[in-house]
């Protein structure tokens, strides 16, 4: 028995044996020079396995729209647009004309340069989009190189799929019907893979790096991509065990059963309201990072979306960034909503999201730099172009914009009239948008959170992000691995400054909502409500879970619970307190 760990995309339990795809070796690719007089042939071969290829994309991205699948119709029509991208066609044919090799040489050096390009970037979102790259120029290479490949779309038998990789198009194709569960050697939380995954319910552990290598053919494996069912003494979710013994398998078994029927148990839930026990109502909504996301929310009764990360949207190759692209992305997500609220952040570029076309400069210290609003203001046209896109959006449903990292008065004062600009340009081009649009901040930064009485005079909605918050409030880089455990979210500090962001937004008169992983964490549910919080943002998958907690309490007790832990005197001291507090109010916690 041996047991490998990696991240868990998609949830659920899976048990069955292993299927291995892996890729079919296309025949080497041969390099060879060619004469002048046969550049024209060679592009003639390019041309016709660009149209064959993008006949094929056609032709399923027309299936997936008469199926209604609108998250395999964003992949396609995104892969339709890398695939006739004419400037990368034209980068090919220059290359080809200027050094004289065969077509198919050439064009593997041209994807393999982009996919190193991306591949090279901090952030992993922007990292994960060179399998989108792979894909497309794997259909062009199979047209002038052909290849046998295993079709998932023949599967008779139940499996967990075992691969290196998997192209969107293997996903879309593959018959789902007989695929249990997903493992991957790459891969991560916001790649095609993960996201369809989620979309078909399929349970994923992803980025296992050698699984493919480490698994045979056959292997009886055990997938735990997480459950609801998973108690606070357990391995976090994500590993994959191969060949386990009875035991093991009479153990995850009976985890996948019960895992089964709390989802049952949750619909039951969905569309009650988040209210405690004594009336008081709050909001639960989703965070998303991409369209494909929001119209699986929900399921999970997901009341609007929280956050909405826009930046995603320009993170993702092949997609034009334009305005009338932006405002079509943003109408799609508005309309899946059917009027339920959506709050879209402007772009939050820097940091550890670098977007190599837009953002040039290299800096020592990027968490604390060139980011966020802070870029939008440096860059009007970019901005306004986003914020016209929004506010011609808000047509099509109740659209809320909010901005990122603000740390004073002046930047607040800054992006409003960029705002206003926009608004102009809109009336001048007689472009019809909503007059009522609310105008939020999150509130990231210590200093946002000091004045907070002063921005709430200011502004429409308070949405307080706890991952800066906390990152920037204890001097730590999240991401550190050496100092990451320094995030605690129960530190005395870090609970002063989201208090005295809530009590700003009361006295104003304004909602506050909470949108870092602090929010769906249950944990932190009886807390929050008793800080005052009014809205919840998370994963759509943890609504569910916070709001049963929602649904089990009574403010009172909350509020007590959150004037203790206000005067704690450390985190350990606070993780006590609650976790003795949830084992005496929750049941089964």
């Amino acid at each position: 028995m041996k047991k490998l760990r990696g991240h868990p995309v998609s949830p659920g339990i899976a048990i069955g044996n292993a299927f291995l795809y892996l890729e079919s070796e296309l025949p080497e690719i041969p390099r060879r020079k060619i004469r002048k007089n046969q550049i024209e042939k060679e592009i003639s071969r390019f041309k016709t396995a660009l149209e064959e290829a993008a006949g094929e994309i056609r032709g399923l991205y027309e299936k997936a729209k008469g199926d209604g699948g609108k998250e395999q119709e964003e992949i396609l029509f995104a892969h339709l647009m890398m695939i006739e991208d004419v400037d990368f066609q034209d980068q090919v044919i220059s290359s080809l004309e200027e050094n004289l090799e065969n077509i198919e040489w050439v064009l593997y050096e041209a994807s393999r340069s982009l996919m190193q390009k991306m591949l090279s970037s901090p952030d992993q979102y922007f990292r994960e989009r060179a399998t989108d790259i792979k894909d497309v120029s794997s259909r062009i290479m199979n047209r002038l190189l052909p290849a046998a490949r295993v079709s998932l779309a023949e599967l008779d038998k139940d499996v967990i799929v075992v691969a290196q990789d998997l192209l969107p198009s293997e996903m879309l194709s593959m018959n789902r019907n007989h695929v249990k569960g997903i493992v991957m050697d790459m891969g991560g939380p916001t790649s095609h893979t993960a996201i369809l995954a989620r979309t078909f319910n399929i349970p994923a552990v992803l980025g296992l790096s050698f699984a493919s290598s480490e698994i045979k053919a056959g292997d009886t494996l055990i997938l735990d991509a997480g459950t609801y069912v998973r108690s606070s003494g357990d391995a976090p979710a994500g590993d994959v065990i191969i060949n386990p013994d009875k035991k093991d398998l009479d153990y995850w078994e009976e985890i996948r059963i019960r895992h089964n029927k709390k989802i049952e148990e949750f619909s039951q839930i969905r569309d009650l309201p988040a209210e405690t026990k004594d009336g008081h109502r709050v909001l639960l909504k989703a965070n998303i990072e991409i369209p494909d996301e929001s119209e699986a929310l929900l399921q999970f009764g997901a009341e609007g979306i929280g956050l909405y990360r826009s930046e995603f949207f320009f993170l993702n190759p092949g997609e034009s960034s334009d305005e009338e692209n932006q405002f079509r992305t943003y109408s799609r997500v508005l309309k899946a909503m059917r009027n339920r609220p959506v709050t879209i952040r402007t772009v939050d570029i820097g940091g550890d999201k670098i977007l190599p076309d837009l953002y040039e400069t290299s800096e020592k210290n990027p968490l604390l730099g060139w980011r966020a609003i802070r870029f939008s203001l440096a860059r009007p046209d970019f901005f306004k172009t986003q914020l016209r896109a929004i506010l011609r959006s808000s047509v099509n449903g109740n659209v809320r914009i909010m901005f990122p990292l603000i740390s004073g008065l002046e930047e607040l004062d800054d992006a409003t009239a960029m705002l206003e600009e926009a608004r102009a340009e809109c009336r001048k081009k007689n472009q019809p948008f909503a007059e009522n649009i609310k105008v939020g901040i999150m509130i990231e930064v210590p200093s946002a959170a000091m004045i907070a009485d002063i921005l709430a005079k200011r502004t429409d909605f308070f949405s307080i992000g706890t991952n800066d918050l906390s990152q920037y409030s204890m001097a730590i880089d999240r991401g550190n691995e050496k100092v990451n455990y320094l995030a605690q979210p129960l530190h005395p500090a870090l609970l002063r400054l989201i208090k005295m962001s809530i009590d700003a937004a009361k006295k104003q008169g304004i909602p506050a909502a909470m949108c870092g992983e602090m929010a769906g964490d249950p944990n932190m549910t009886a807390l929050l409500l008793g800080l005052g919080l009014d809205e919840f943002s998370m994963a759509a998958s943890s609504i569910p879970l916070v709001k049963r907690i929602v649904r089990e309490v009574e403010i009172p007790a909350c509020r007590k619970l959150a004037s203790i832990l206000l005067r704690g005197v450390s985190s350990m001291s606070n993780e006590d307190v609650l976790k003795s507090w949830m084992a005496e109010h929750i049941p089964g916690e």
